[in-house]
């Protein structure tokens, strides 16, 4: 699912909602998660999972082409992490196709 599948599917599920409306809510929730994740905040949404920022430590790493070394920089990359409903609901769904799709 794409951003614009996202606005799409908020406009067709509010219909009182401008397509215009639903894309504005979209980008400012996506804005806000992405605010909280640069100051270092983690984000959690109940039934959904939860947002964080990991460390990845400087390290020493190899260009495959000349096979010299080079120095990885110290990098701070965002985490999800499912929760356990939409673990659940995903596993059970999947299954169900999965049984669906089988003859």
């Amino acid at each position: 699912m794409t951003r614009s599948d996202l606005v799409e599917e908020l406009a067709n599920r509010f219909r009182q909602l401008t397509h215009r409306d639903a894309e504005f809510a979209v980008k400012s929730i996506l804005d806000a998660m992405n605010d909280a994740l640069v100051r270092g905040h983690r984000i959690e949404i109940r039934g959904f999972g939860s947002f964080s920022i990991n460390r990845r430590p400087p390290r020493m790493g190899r260009n495959p082409r000349s096979g010299e070394s080079v120095a990885i920089p110290e990098k701070r990359v965002p985490h999800f992490k499912p929760g356990k409903a939409l673990r659940e609901a995903v596993d059970t769904r999947t299954a169900e196709l999965e049984s669906q799709s089988k003859p």
